[in-house]
């Protein structure tokens, strides 16, 4: 099956953007970024996943409580889990909700690549303020915010963005 995706190049051009233009998303655009984590892969198959579209002004201003790294972004989607529908590791008990949710944040992060869109995965904010601003309940645990919007003229890559440590120190064959 060759599908002419050069996944590589998407991979190497996609960065974290901090500065979007005011323009708001396309409800077909949003649409096509939600598609692809859905097609994510998850544990089991079981989708345990939730995601939260935060894309009109008051959600926004709530959202601004909860993060200094919004980057005055137009939209962002919360990714969560719901504890109760993961698959569990039987030997030692570990859920891969955080993971499923990871996964499924990425397949979004690079299709709204893709699309044109700006993105940056963000981990520093204060899931209790996550919480309380948006009614979350106890069983559905936040674990990313996907900022997005169109990148602003100024835009650009953060300065060590193409430093990478060579590939022979970080993989190995068969052994430690």
């Amino acid at each position: 099956m060759n599908m002419n995706i050069d996944f590589l190049k998407l991979a190497a051009e996609r960065y974290s953007v901090r500065s979007f233009t005011t323009q708001p998303l396309a409800q077909e655009t949003i649409d096509l970024i939600l598609k692809a984590g859905h097609l994510a892969p998850t544990g089991c198959n079981l989708q345990p996943q939730r995601l939260l579209v935060i894309n009109n002004e008051e959600a926004v201003a709530k959202l601004r409580k909860c993060t200094k790294c919004h980057f005055n972004a137009p939209t962002a989607i919360l990714i969560c889990y719901n504890k109760a529908e993961c698959w569990v590791r039987k030997y030692d008990g570990k859920t891969c909700g955080e993971i499923d949710a990871s996964i499924v944040t990425t397949h979004m992060m690079l299709e709204a690549t893709a699309l044109g869109v700006g993105t940056t995965w963000v981990m520093h904010f204060d899931p209790a303020a996550i919480k309380t601003e948006f009614h979350i309940p106890d069983k559905i645990e936040p674990v990313a915010l996907l900022v997005m919007g169109y990148p602003a003229s100024d835009a650009k890559p953060f300065a060590g963005h193409s430093e990478f440590r060579p590939l022979e120190e970080l993989v190995m064959y068969n052994t430690f």
